[in-house]
């Protein structure tokens, strides 16, 4: 499974967060694109029209373990994808940026 740490990600790198509804509005990265794993078939083409051109996914979710399903499923869809190891626990704990939907401080559920 391709996988990539926390700290091997760069300003502006795709990320797709797999985690709930409440998991999100609880606190996520900025800029990521939120598609819960239990509508992700559902809500396929949102990642289609969104992740750029010849461009990576990098998947996240609180831990690493839905991520990783995500990942598998779209590296089998012949997409670019790596699971982000440690998801938003590392994120957070590595003092990365955690935001609501208005912008405000988050953490992560």
């Amino acid at each position: 499974m391709p996988t990539v740490g926390v700290t091997d990600l760069e300003d502006g790198d795709f990320l797709l967060d797999v985690r709930e509804d409440d998991e999100w509005k609880s606190g996520h990265a900025e800029g990521a694109l939120h598609i819960p794993i239990s509508e992700f078939v559902a809500r396929y083409g949102e990642l289609t029209e969104a992740v750029p051109q010849d461009g990576r996914v990098h998947v996240i979710c609180r831990s690493g373990g839905r991520s990783a399903q995500v990942t598998m499923y779209l590296v089998q869809q012949g997409i670019d994808a790596v699971n982000v190891a440690g998801g938003m626990q590392v994120w957070e704990s590595t003092g990365r940026s955690v935001v609501t939907d208005d912008g405000q401080p988050g953490h992560v559920l």
